[in-house]
């Protein structure tokens, strides 16, 4: 057992588990592929999880697949307080940053602290995007909502206006740090999507 265990610790851990249920109810820009509605994050997180476990084979440099996974489930567990900021949304990098920052001491703190110190180091060790791990599970995180773009004849790229110059400057050059392979393979199905416009 884990120092502290008792009734204390089980509520804290089923508090911080409640309050992840919100996760559910934040709306991202991104559709879902049949366009019937805006995905939420916590379907966000699942479908990146997802596809780090699909395409972890193509990944940079090679990455332990299980903690990759961590970060994906853990990494917009701030949104609940902080929301969802489209990467071509207009808003502040510094205030969203200080926003999520405390967003998560408040939702990490809801856990015992050997819990709460261990899962906030992964959501820092992802935030950072140093790591291998990291480097890749941000690289998944942003091409998500570009194969989904794809799949829904550009999804929300035309209302925030988007080029494919923004494209490359704010989601290839991430993608393509950790999964060069990925981007590569997706160019020309971009800029076919873009020269048909």
């Amino acid at each position: 057992m884990a120092d502290g265990a008792g009734p204390a610790r089980l509520d804290a851990q089923l508090a911080f588990l409640a309050e992840a249920d919100r996760l559910k109810s934040v709306l991202r820009a991104t559709t879902l592929h049949d366009r019937s509605r805006r995905e939420n994050s916590a379907e966000h997180s699942w479908h990146v999880m997802l596809h780090a476990l699909v395409l972890a084979e193509h990944a940079a440099r090679p990455v332990d697949v299980s903690r990759v996974l961590t970060m994906l489930l853990l990494h917009d567990l701030v949104e609940i307080d902080a929301g969802d900021n489209p990467i071509h949304g207009d808003h502040d990098p510094a205030e969203q940053e200080a926003k999520e920052q405390a967003a998560a001491d408040r939702i990490f703190g809801l856990l015992p602290a050997d819990q709460r110190d261990g899962l906030r180091a992964i959501w820092e060790e992802f935030e950072a995007a140093e790591s291998d791990e990291a480097v890749f599970a941000k690289s998944i995180d942003r091409v998500q909502p570009v194969l989904t773009n794809l799949a829904t004849e550009g999804g929300t790229w035309p209302e925030y206006n988007v080029t494919q110059e923004q494209l490359e400057a704010r989601v290839g050059t991430k993608v393509s740090r950790g999964a060069p392979a990925i981007w590569d393979g997706l160019r020309d199905r971009i800029a076919a999507w873009f020269s048909g416009r």
